[in-house]
């Protein structure tokens, strides 16, 4: 008897982690099917995006682009049901017949309808690594409570995952000691500017910012590389991920992007994932787990790879690296705090508000001058991530 195909809904599928979901499930429609998707504003690409795959429910944030995206799917005579907000979003992620969320919304935006979907019970993408970074003791304990499935889908948590013992994901309750592992290697690309002259980077543009040499990425996440913030909610959201300190995660540069990340055993063992730089590759790994299907991504050619470089990340060249580490030793709201000033600052960057090199200046500000708390609901990490936008927009206003 053939099985049903898995309902799928994709949070941020206009994005480029959802275009590749769709990618990847449109290679096996036996065994998914697109239950519903969503996005901000960008109505024409999901109208395209229902065209295709012909989901039940389409949501949109802002309401205008919600009206035009049903405008132009009854002109199709698409039966796909559009719907729009916060409210319409935690509905389509609870939803009985769904199995399997994609959570993929970019920024603080995506936490609650992440949170959502783990308190329905499900089986959760996160592509979403800011959901773990502000509020990562609440989710996870909100995991555990209601029996969700968490399963990384940023290419380093997930190459990590792969090089764990025995498919296991009770790592948020045992911790990695109980598996024998010293330590996390979370490897980074260190971005566009590795090489660049340090007194160059005040002059850094957008464009170039965004430029990432091997991945293919939206532009946020692009300057979150750039300047290696990224690879410090990484380390946040890893230390969330696998029950483990920041002291038991190193971050070492490796420019070729081949090795997506390695775990040190207390044996002297190292094991690494490898691998073309594809979002597809992890996203087909946490879609099939525990199985394996097909991706689309091409074979490593480990031949014309030819070598594997690794070095020690520059401080001085990436400061707000060595910030995300300090919030991540303070845990408590820090790790909010860090956040939402940094979007702030990287939005300004985006707009030409500021310059490149003042976005640690507005996270180290704004992290000097507001204190961390243990919180114990969500309010209190909404109120922290409330405070430090609002420090962090008054700082750049005065520039």
């Amino acid at each position: 008897m053939q099985a049903i195909p898995q309902q799928i809904t994709i949070l941020g599928a206009t994005g480029s982690i959802g275009v590749s979901t769709l990618d990847v499930i449109a290679r096996h429609p036996e065994r998914y099917q697109v239950f519903a998707l969503s996005a901000d504003r960008r109505w024409q690409l999901l109208a395209t995006q229902c065209l295709i795959h012909k989901p039940r429910y389409a949501v949109l944030n802002d309401p205008i682009a919600a009206l035009e995206l049903e405008r132009e799917l009854r002109r199709q005579d698409c039966a796909t049901e559009v719907l729009q907000g916060a409210d319409a979003l935690a509905a389509v992620v609870a939803h009985e017949q769904v199995d399997t969320v994609m959570a993929a919304i970019v920024g603080a935006v995506g936490l609650l309808p992440t949170l959502a979907a783990v308190k329905a019970g499900k089986k959760v993408l996160l592509a979403n690594k800011e959901a773990l970074v502000m509020a990562g003791g609440l989710f996870t304990r909100a995991v555990a409570e209601h029996g969700a499935i968490l399963l990384p889908i940023d290419s380093e948590h997930n190459a990590i995952f792969q090089c764990l013992p025995n498919h296991r994901t009770d790592y948020l309750a045992e911790g990695l000691k109980s598996s024998g592992v010293r330590k996390i290697l979370l490897t980074a690309s260190g971005g566009p500017f590795r090489n660049t002259p340090i007194a160059d980077l005040a002059k850094v543009t957008p464009e170039q910012a965004c430029a990432h040499p091997n991945w293919s990425m939206g532009q946020k996440i692009s300057v979150d590389s750039a300047t290696m913030l990224n690879k410090g909610l990484e380390l946040i959201e890893a230390c969330w991920l696998f029950n483990t300190r920041p002291q038991s995660v190193q971050v070492v540069i490796h420019p070729q992007s081949v090795i997506h990340s390695m775990v040190e055993y207390i044996d002297g063992s190292v094991l690494a994932q490898l691998g073309n730089p594809d979002m597809r590759t992890p996203i087909a790994h946490a879609l099939a787990w525990p199985e394996r299907i097909e991706s689309g991504v091409s074979s490593l050619d480990i031949i014309a790879t030819a070598r594997l470089d690794f070095s020690a990340p520059d401080y001085e060249r990436f400061p707000c690296l060595r910030l995300a580490q300090q919030a991540a030793e303070v845990s408590g709201t820090a790790p909010a705090i860090l956040n939402a000033a940094n979007e702030i600052a990287v939005a300004a960057f985006l707009n030409r508000s500021i310059r490149f090199d003042q976005i640690a200046l507005v996270i180290d500000h704004v992290l000097s001058h507001l204190s961390s708390c243990d919180p114990l609901n969500l309010a209190q990490i909404q109120s922290a991530d409330a405070e430090a936008r609002a420090l962090a927009q008054q700082l750049i206003a005065r520039w």
